[in-house]
């Protein structure tokens, strides 16, 4: 794409990595800092998995899973300030993030037939994105969006990792057996996202890597969105 139709193609910011490394929190940040939306798409994953459990489907068979994937109704709200997740109408924001789709929603995501429907909605959601959408999760720059104005690969020492999901666990009150439990899941999941057939997480050839592990979350948020206003330049001011 040269310099003039990037001027006018919509401003779309992937950013990628693994558990802990902060994605979630920076993407936020950078999309409300540059008036962008923001989509969280992890939540979608786990909102799929949540799905096939509530309404008790094998997720440890996959054809099973395959045939299932195209029944809810999956919406992902897009707002930075406050971004949703419903299926079929209920608000799922809260359950997903518990412990039960936690341990099953890597093997939910390797399901090809899951992978491409919840590919097509997160196109979906930046192609109605009026000024332009911050996307974040394991292959949004290898896959999702492979031309994307700006990508980014967010990572982080293991230790930094898990500490920083300590923290955040301990500030919803759960016990030290579950804290040291779900931050040992850190490097399984990872292992499995990594190594799946299908999108697997890993970094774009042309995504600028971000090691977090020193840096506080101020400096990764003004590096990566300077980095955005760098590349996006016109693409920005017009939107």
């Amino acid at each position: 794409m040269d310099t003039a139709d990037r001027a006018h193609a919509p401003v779309v910011v992937a950013i990628d990595g693994p558990s802990g490394s902060g994605k979630s929190t920076v993407s936020r940040a950078v999309a409300a800092r540059l008036g962008l939306s923001f989509l969280d798409t992890g939540a979608m994953y786990r909102a799929m998995t949540w799905w096939m459990l509530a309404n008790d489907i094998d997720v440890a068979d996959p054809e099973a899973v395959a045939v299932a994937c195209g029944k809810p109704v999956i919406v992902s709200g897009t707002d930075a300030d406050g971004p949703t997740i419903t299926v079929d109408g209920r608000d799922v924001s809260g359950p997903i993030r518990g412990p039960e789709v936690t341990a099953q929603v890597s093997a939910v995501s390797a399901v090809p037939a899951v992978r491409a429907r919840l590919v097509e909605l997160q196109r979906g959601c930046a192609g109605v994105a009026e000024r332009g959408i911050v996307a974040e999760g394991r292959d949004m720059g290898s896959v999702v969006f492979p031309t994307a104005t700006v990508k980014v690969f967010l990572t982080a020492s293991e230790a930094a990792r898990a500490e920083r999901r300590a923290t955040e666990l301990r500030a919803k009150g759960l016990d030290e057996a579950t804290i040291t439990a779900m931050a040992a899941d850190l490097a399984r999941r990872d292992a499995a996202d990594s190594s799946r057939a299908t999108a697997p997480l890993t970094q774009a050839a042309d995504a600028v890597l971000v090691d977090t592990s020193e840096l506080t979350l101020e400096q990764v948020i003004d590096r990566i969105t300077t980095l955005v206003e760098q590349r996006a330049g016109a693409a920005l001011s017009t939107v």
